[in-house]
């Protein structure tokens, strides 16, 4: 459930941009006329702002996405504008519904790889060779091709899709839902940008004759994927990558707001240096996430946040200490009562069950690990989060030196 709703949260975002280019559009004649000019230039504009984003935190994605919709721009206003009239214009709308959704759809599965460097080169060499594969079946004479991919293969579509050839409208399709599922799998919101603009241009290859639609929602698309990046340094900035919980920095953040009563816990896997060495990294980021999902959904409204290394802080914004002691008992038992199988020779490597199955899997060899918790709430002698804090990483020691795997005050 949290991811599905964390998926439709990142998705939120381009639906909204969506919905703004529907009004902008609908109520273009109302606009002022200084706006005209926008939807000439705006394509360039957005491109280049998004285009210094990318660079700026090389996304290599985000600028070759930026590309692939400014291509498509482009060879709107040069060739489409007029219409889909003899092999040269019919060419480029067909190289367009296909290349331009399947393009957006593969960079969604592909690993970020930065931009000035080899990989933005073979991004730019697959771009420049489906431009040459068009130019060669124009050139070449290539209307059995053109005739071919136009050919319809099924029934008429439910909706009215345009000039749009079947072909095309199966590429986009797939593109979509490949991009939705990529944030779904990654939680990534480079990868919800891009399926909205695979949605967006959609709507404007619709109408690909109508010039203002085009223009719009290819700024439309070019905004959702600058707005990807955007969200995706925060959420580097903000989150940890490892366990996805907020980050030292949202925490200090938190800290600043926090209303006049409140409770904060530091939480330390116990003898977590040894454990890594004697199992491995692998299973030691494995145990720092479980016991970060566990933190997470700890009760009594606490917010988890990861401090650093293996110690994590919750805070309890309104509550006291007497009212969280039996929530942070609650999370150490449930730490201490999970078994962590280790990988055994009769273990396979690939599971056949579910997720839920494998996480608590019993098998011949399985570790527990347990945390220590100190806690201290805002009194009139700790009057700022600092102090707070300090006191109660002071009785997380305390909780250590008493033997460990308890909560402390």
């Amino acid at each position: 459930m949290p991811a599905l709703l964390g998926g439709l949260a990142l998705l939120a975002v381009p639906a909204a941009v969506l919905a703004g280019a529907f009004l902008f559009v609908f109520y273009s004649a109302a606009l002022p006329r200084w706006l005209a000019g926008l939807e000439l230039y705006g394509p360039y504009v957005l491109f280049a702002i998004g285009g210094a984003l990318g660079l700026t935190f090389k996304r290599g994605r985000v600028l070759a996405a930026l590309i692939v919709l400014l291509i498509a721009y482009v060879a709107q206003q040069l060739w489409l504008q007029h219409g889909l009239i003899g092999l040269r214009a019919r060419t480029i709308y067909l190289a367009l519904g296909l290349f331009v959704p399947l393009n957006l759809g593969l960079l969604a599965f592909l690993p970020e790889r930065g931009t000035l460097n080899r990989h933005g080169a073979a991004r730019l060499g697959v771009l420049a060779a489906q431009a040459a594969l068009t130019a060669w079946i124009i050139f070449g004479g290539g209307t059995g091709i053109v005739d071919a991919a136009y050919h319809k293969f099924m029934g008429p579509v439910p909706i009215s899709a345009g000039h749009l050839p079947q072909l095309a409208i199966l590429f986009i399709a797939l593109g979509a839902l490949a991009a939705i599922a990529a944030t779904f799998l990654t939680r990534s919101a480079i990868n919800a940008s891009l399926a909205g603009a695979i949605v967006a241009f959609a709507v404007a290859a619709h109408v690909v004759t109508a010039s203002t639609i085009f223009s719009v929602f290819i700024v439309a698309a070019e905004l959702m994927v600058t707005i990807g990046v955007l969200q995706d340094t925060f959420r580097m900035a903000f989150r940890d990558e490892l366990t996805g919980l907020p980050s030292r920095r949202a925490l200090n953040e938190q800290l600043m707001a926090l209303p006049r009563t409140y409770t904060i816990a530091m939480l330390d896997i116990d003898h977590f240096k040894k454990f890594n060495d004697t199992y491995g990294h692998d299973l030691g980021d494995h145990v720092l996430k479980m016991v970060a999902a566990r933190i997470a959904r700890v009760g009594g409204s606490g917010r988890a946040f990861r401090y650093g290394g293996e110690e994590f802080t919750v805070l309890f914004p309104g509550k006291s200490i007497a009212e969280t002691i039996p929530f942070l008992e609650a999370l150490r038992e449930n730490v201490e009562d999970y078994q962590l199988a280790l990988r055994a020779s009769d273990r396979p490597k690939k599971a056949k069950g579910s997720k839920r199955q494998r996480g608590g899997w019993r098998g011949k060899r399985s570790v527990s690990v347990t945390i220590s918790i100190g806690v201290a709430e805002r009194n009139d002698r700790l009057g700022t989060p600092e102090e707070v804090t300090q006191a109660a990483d002071r009785a997380l020691y305390r909780a250590k030196e008493k033997g460990r795997n308890q909560v402390s005050r």
